[in-house]
């Protein structure tokens, strides 16, 4: 496996021959390049960029309003040596996996990991009375989005250590939001014909990431498209892969889960990769 950085995206490649897929790999809210998922893929036989979504060379410094179309490049390249092109993204980055999926008919697979099943606003807007903006554009337009209501406060077993569960305030504003509203912000998966593959836990303390795959699920099933659901109940909002060491918390949010339960959702989800995308065994 061979890595090299081209901003705003790193590359990671197969040592052991040519790859199978190209996966590109989209950071959440947090910023951080999946510096080592890239890795671990390549060494399955992916070749992988891991792109950021906001914050790199001609991005947003934000995650707000960000052009679905800053991806294209990043596809373009992909698309160029491989038959098989994937996109991969974790909470906000399955945002930008289901949407990017929905535009570019090149994607032949969406791995969808803590999803949601509509689009939310840009995070840093979100709350304080301040005017709540969209995340994504396309063609300069924003997207329409479920707004997260204002004055939510969490109870008492919503913090620890620290840190906030804030699932309460997305269900929430689920809740409260009007049926046109929902329908607008909806995540349109079932206008890709790629296969998606949705993980989620279900002790996820984020946002209900099972709820929100079911939702994705019964709207492609509808149209008899192609999904596979991966559900550990005991998982939080971040899965381990096999091979992979846990990502240490931050942000001030519990994300819930265990290392155990992570880890068996990881090993779930890792089976059901093997095949679809398809991944292959690393060299002795």
């Amino acid at each position: 496996m061979t890595s090299t950085t081209q901003r705003p995206w790193l590359s990671a490649e197969p040592d052991d021959g040519p790859p199978t897929c190209g996966v590109l790999l989209l950071s959440g809210s947090s910023g951080r390049t999946e510096v080592d998922r890239a890795r671990l893929l390549a060494r399955h036989g992916a070749a992988v960029l891991a792109a950021t979504c906001f914050g790199g060379p001609g991005q947003p410094a934000e995650l707000d309003r960000v052009p679905l179309e800053s991806f294209t490049p990043a596809l373009d390249a992909l698309a160029a040596r491989c038959e098989r092109v994937v996109v991969w993204g974790s909470s906000k980055g399955a945002e930008a996996a289901l949407l990017v999926a929905a535009l570019d008919r090149r994607v032949r697979v969406v791995v969808a990991v803590a999803p949601s099943s509509v689009v939310w606003p840009a995070p840093g807007r979100a709350g304080g009375g301040a005017e709540q903006l969209s995340t994504w554009t396309v063609a300069g337009a924003p997207l329409p989005f479920v707004p997260l209501l204002d004055g939510w406060r969490p109870s008492a077993d919503e913090t620890a250590d620290g840190g906030v569960a804030v699932r309460g305030w997305y269900e929430a504003s689920l809740r409260a939001a009007a049926p046109a509203v929902l329908d607008a912000a909806a995540l349109p998966a079932e206008r890709t014909t790629a296969h998606v593959v949705l993980a989620a836990g279900g002790d996820d303390r984020v946002w209900p990431a099972v709820r929100s795959a079911e939702r994705l699920a019964q709207r492609r099933d509808a149209r008899g498209l192609l999904t596979t659901t991966v559900v550990e109940r005991g998982a939080g909002h971040r899965l381990v892969l096999p091979g992979e060491q846990p990502v240490p918390p931050g942000g001030g949010l519990l994300r819930g889960g265990s290392p155990a339960a992570d880890a068996e959702l990881g090993r779930r989800l890792w089976a059901v990769l093997e095949r679809v995308l398809p991944l292959r065994a690393p060299l002795p």
